[in-house]
């Protein structure tokens, strides 16, 4: 894997990073999962534009701050399609981001930063979630 290639942060060169994220077994493993029915009807409610909403808005809170609470452990494993995006991208923790992204904790992330993190979890969904539309649509609730 070529670290300083990735620590680039091209989203041009993000079949690269993608290709070099799955030789880890936590990321492949998130590259090859199925993801789960409520994570899909979220997704499928939401559809791109609002996925591309969340994803910011998820990146900003989860770990935008240099020094997150209880690093690590703020993106759960599945319940959410970006909680898959952020484990197959190396976006869900502070840890992650500083070994695969270059980016040191401690330090808080600019917007740039946010903004390239949120086009690698929306590629991600856009590659496991293909069918997913632009404005949404109604799912109906799993009882």
């Amino acid at each position: 894997v070529d670290s300083k290639r990735i620590y680039q942060r091209d989203l041009s060169d993000a079949d690269y990073t993608f290709q070099a994220l799955k030789y880890e077994m936590w990321r492949h493993y998130y590259w090859h999962i199925e993801i789960d029915r409520k994570a899909i009807n979220h997704a499928r409610r939401k559809g791109k534009s609002g996925m591309r909403l969340a994803a910011e808005k998820r990146i900003r809170s989860s770990v935008g701050d240099g020094n997150p609470y209880r690093d690590g452990m703020q993106t759960p494993k599945q319940g959410n399609s970006l909680y898959y995006a952020q484990h197959a991208t190396a976006t869900c923790c502070r840890k992650c981001i500083e070994e695969w992204h270059g980016i040191p904790v401690g330090k808080a992330l600019t917007d740039d930063q946010i903004d390239y993190f949120k086009e690698l979890v929306m590629l991600y969904i856009e590659e496991r979630l293909p069918f997913l539309t632009e404005q949404g649509e109604y799912v109906p609730a799993i009882r």
